[in-house]
């Protein structure tokens, strides 16, 4: 004989998720604990993932956005800054000059310029000999004395090539220059070699 069961007892064991109800469906018992447990601790590992984050930043600081500055070479064959269009290339002596020279002026960012020459990626800085004096690296080797005791034009401090087709090789009489004039100074009348050879002996342009 069959025994037949309270109907009661079929909603208790169902409610309670031990049966499966009629039909083979299974009820959402021990697998949906499981489940809230694994949400938990997926939650709590991002929660300390974000957490150990923020305290790397605090302690670090944010990423300088000087750190994705490029070099590149100018059309007289200096070093440049590639602006972030990753097109234009403009002469290092321009970033920070006051003047937006970049399409998007990114030449005159903050991050750049708060702190000149600290903030300033390292190709774009060059040092004279006396080290606390600094220039930009397209300033040395062009003939002019951009650091004030020509370390940035002469050896040892600066490896600069020989005077190019448009200077005249002398001992200048000028403060600007170190060891060449231009050539468009020659035969103008006015001494700009110490031993006038500027005038005699300097072909013009």
């Amino acid at each position: 004989m069959n025994k037949i069961f309270p109907q009661g007892d079929v909603t208790h064991n169902a409610a309670a998720g031990t049966k499966a109800r009629p039909g083979g469906e299974a009820t959402c018992g021990p697998c949906c604990s499981r489940r809230g447990a694994c949400l938990s601790a997926f939650l709590l590992f991002l929660m300390a993932m974000l957490a150990a984050l923020i305290t790397l930043v605090t302690i670090v600081g944010l990423p300088s956005r000087t750190s994705g500055a490029q070099a590149c070479v100018t059309l007289t064959n200096r070093t440049g800054f590639l602006c972030g269009d990753l097109r234009s290339c403009i002469s290092a002596s321009q970033v920070c000059d006051g003047l937006r020279t970049c399409p998007h002026g990114d030449d005159e960012d903050e991050s750049l310029c708060r702190d000149v020459p600290q903030n300033l990626p390292s190709f774009l800085v060059a040092r004279c000999g006396d080290l606390a004096s600094w220039i930009y690296s397209d300033q040395k080797c062009d003939g002019i004395n951009n650091c004030g005791d020509c370390s940035d034009e002469l050896s040892p401090v600066t490896a600069c090539p020989p005077c190019d087709a448009g200077w005249w090789r002398c001992s200048p009489t000028f403060f600007k220059y170190c060891s060449c004039i231009p050539r468009t100074l020659c035969q103008d009348h006015v001494q700009h070699c110490s031993d006038w050879s500027d005038e005699y002996s300097c072909p013009r342009p």
